[in-house]
């Protein structure tokens, strides 16, 4: 039988949900602020924004990306995570067994929301990256990822060895090369993918790394090596393709 045609959209619609109230703490979090309390409100001129301004994608399309009120630009992280993660869900369930596509939104919406947060602040919060290593590791013991052992192994090969490679960039070169993040993000992508795929994932974020480099330079921008890249965006992003294609492979 094939893919129900409501699956995907009713992915995309729970997607583009969440993505709403990421893209929201996504600005709130660096800022103190709490994303649950209280009504919405416009981030130039605190005024309450009403339901119909609240429809992910449409609202901001049919204001043309401004304020009702004052006019002001609304940040385009809105949309683009309202898109980013429908596009999760819906991929999530067409391509993911059922049984495990719940723990792949999850998976990639708690990814999609440090991707926005380290590539605009260079922030990976423990309050995301730890209960990301526990829920890798209850994922593998209900069996919708990888085998616990490999889960276990991922999660200290992850941490234990960017940690290692930091620590040493810093004895060598007298500076610090890689966030305190990182190592626990990668060890959160070893709890869901295990051991295995762990350089590729490391690979993939250095390929995207690289690209930019490239890109910036072609742009004229002047490329240093004391440039700052948000890794663990990179590996954020290289991860849950992986962990999609890893387990559509079963």
């Amino acid at each position: 039988m094939g893919v129900s045609p409501w699956l995907p959209l009713l992915g995309a619609v729970a997607g583009a949900i969440i993505g709403s109230y990421l893209a929201t703490l996504a600005i709130r979090w660096p800022l103190g602020k709490s994303a649950s309390r209280g009504r919405s409100r416009c981030d130039a001129c605190g005024m309450k924004v009403g339901a119909g301004s609240l429809i992910p994608v449409v609202s901001w399309l049919m204001q043309r990306g401004r304020c009702r009120a004052c006019g002001a630009r609304i940040d385009p992280i809105h949309p683009a995570m309202e898109v980013f993660a429908a596009a999760v869900g819906a991929i999530a369930l067409v391509v993911v067994p059922p049984a495990q596509a719940l723990a792949g939104m999850a998976l990639g919406w708690a990814l999609l929301l440090l991707i926005a947060l380290d590539a605009r602040y260079f922030w990976l919060p423990d309050r995301l990256t730890l209960p990301l290593i526990a829920g890798g590791w209850g994922a593998a013991v209900l069996g919708l990822g990888t085998a616990p052992l490999d889960s276990l192994i991922g999660a200290a090969a992850g941490f234990i060895g960017l940690w290692s490679v930091g620590e040493a960039y810093r004895r060598v070169r007298g500076r610090t090369g890689l966030g305190g993040g990182d190592p626990k993000l990668l060890a959160a992508i070893g709890a869901w993918c295990g051991w295995v795929p762990l350089p590729f994932v490391l690979l993939g974020a250095a390929v995207m790394g690289l690209a930019i480099a490239l890109l910036r330079r072609a742009r004229g921008q002047a490329v240093g090596a004391t440039d700052r890249v948000a890794f663990g965006a990179l590996m954020a992003l290289a991860a849950w393709p992986i962990w999609v294609m890893m387990i559509a492979a079963r």
